[in-house]
């Protein structure tokens, strides 16, 4: 996920919901209809479970669009499906329709993902565990912590932070950049073996390129050990509409580790989504096997065996 696309995109767009679909709700889920934020995570978690849907003889249609849209593609029927309600950044937004009986929580789709200042690994080893511990060797990070874009919810914390001088923080500065300008600055001080501390998140490639250590919270400064989790969101009559699919979805939960893979191959690799989802399907069925116990294709067979046979044709 990037930090900055989040908050653009939790803003609804000005897009009629009559562009998603020629209908309103469908008599059944021939077609199973996913709202994807423009976030690589979302989009290449939504091309594994599209895959795994049509070898089981769906149809799916991806429909990129603002958060806001999507949540109200749900409650009115429009959409199916969203695999990126991220808690608690979302929750103001989805626990309402929640409440009013319009959307379900199927299942949290990633768990415990961290997010929060990061050092290398090496900074880690030498001594700093903690964001108390960043103020102790304020000179080998030049008082500096690296940051995203303005306005973001974490710069925002880390600005408060410094302004109530939490775990020593008061004489330090934020620098605030792209998300991408703060990785390569923070790509060169580990190329070169420097130490650095910036903003990280789970899922996300960084976490597979460098080897990262996510700093222990002190002083409740709220700059670290921040824990988010990602729910597969669903109109609410869905269970009963298709009980099937509503199973699969219930059981589609993804390790942070495989999604932090995901997300390097599309994003910083940039290789295809379909490319990326279909070569990790055919990687692991062991996993897939797990999200389709019980799980059957539309004509009654055991939905496993449909997507080794179209995978692996």
């Amino acid at each position: 996920m990037d930090h900055s696309s989040l908050k653009r995109h939790l803003i609804t767009a000005a897009l009629p919901l009559a562009l998603l679909t020629a209908g309103s709700a469908q008599a059944d889920l021939d077609t199973v209809r996913f709202g994807v934020p423009p976030w690589p995570g979302v989009t290449v978690k939504s091309e594994v479970a599209s895959q795994i849907l049509e070898a089981m003889g769906y149809q799916t249609r991806q429909n990129e669009l603002a958060v806001g849209v999507i949540l109200n593609g749900l409650a009115n029927d429009d959409l199916d499906v969203y695999l990126g309600g991220w808690y608690p950044i979302e929750q103001e937004m989805i626990d309402p329709l929640v409440a009013d009986g319009k959307v379900d929580k199927v299942a949290r789709n990633i768990s415990n993902a961290n997010s929060g200042l990061v050092v290398p690994e090496y900074v880690h080893e030498a001594g700093v565990d903690s964001v108390a511990d960043l103020d102790r060797y304020k000179d080998r990070f030049d008082g500096e912590i690296q940051g995203i874009e303005a306005g973001t919810g974490i710069n925002d914390a880390i600005l408060a932070a410094i302004d109530k001088d939490a775990a020593g923080l008061g004489d330090w500065q934020l620098r605030e950049s792209s998300t991408a300008a703060m990785l390569a600055y923070a790509d060169q001080k580990i190329s070169d073996k420097q130490w650095v501390t910036f903003v990280g998140w789970e899922p996300h490639w960084m976490n597979v390129s460098y080897d990262l250590y996510y700093l222990e919270d002190s002083d409740d400064s709220g700059v670290a050990q921040i824990e988010s989790t990602v729910w597969t969101v669903v109109p609410a009559g869905l269970e009963a509409e298709d009980a099937n699919l509503y199973r699969f979805l219930s059981q589609y939960q993804v390790a942070i580790e495989d999604q932090n893979d995901w997300v390097y191959e599309y994003s910083y690799e940039e290789r295809p989504a379909d490319e990326v989802a279909s070569e990790w399907i055919r990687d692991h069925y062991e996993t897939v096997a797990q999200w389709l116990d019980g799980v059957t294709t539309r004509d009654g067979k055991p939905a496993i065996e449909a997507v080794k046979a179209k995978l692996d044709s």
